[in-house]
């Protein structure tokens, strides 16, 4: 089965003759590692599906890149308000690893939203999305980034393996030393 119509109907199930109309709209990329998707002030066309890979979504203040988040396959991204609303995007989206990902442009997309299934699919997942950025606006208003990244080891997240420790830091918005003293401290505790 292809793997994005694995991915849609862990939300709702996807008829064939719907999957009929989707299929031949979606485009095949592989990109190497560190590829811009997306540039900040540029309109976003596309809603994709990473396949395989890691990306990240940041944006440039003070001359600096600070990381908002990731994503990890198999999901559906895009720079959701530039997307939607043909806005400049506030963004920039790079492969953090070499990926494969699949693209579906923007007409299609909102054209196949008078199917059921397609529909519901991408409401659910908005909702999906909405409950992931209130969550990590919730964590950044109320942990600390020490609290962060000690939640992230005993969940055992991935990212703390993939992810370069610059960007780590970005995330929970420390400068790189801070994170190096704060995986110092939780090391000699575990040690001792």
């Amino acid at each position: 089965m292809h793997p994005f119509r694995q991915y849609i109907q862990k939300y709702t199930p996807l008829p064939d003759r719907e999957w009929q109309l989707i299929q031949p709209l979606l485009r095949y990329r592989e990109i190497p590692a560190g590829f811009s998707l997306l540039e900040e002030g540029k309109r976003c066309q596309h809603l994709y599906f990473l396949e395989e890979g890691l990306l990240r979504f940041f944006v440039w203040r003070d001359g600096r890149d600070i990381t908002k988040f990731f994503t990890t396959a198999p999901y559906c991204f895009t720079s959701q308000r530039s997307f939607a609303q043909q806005l400049p995007a506030s963004e920039n989206i790079e492969s953090l690893t070499a990926s494969s990902l699949w693209s579906l442009d923007r007409t299609s997309a909102f054209e196949l939203l008078a199917y059921p299934a397609w529909s519901t699919f991408v409401r659910l997942l908005i909702q999906e999305v909405q409950f992931y950025t209130e969550q990590i606006l919730a964590e950044i208003q109320q942990e600390t980034a020490e609290q962060r990244y000690r939640k992230m080891l005993l969940e055992g997240d991935p990212l703390l393996q993939e992810v370069p420790l610059k960007h780590l830091a970005s995330y929970f918005g420390i400068a790189p030393q801070s994170l190096s003293r704060i995986r110092k401290k939780i090391f000699e505790e575990v040690r001792t």
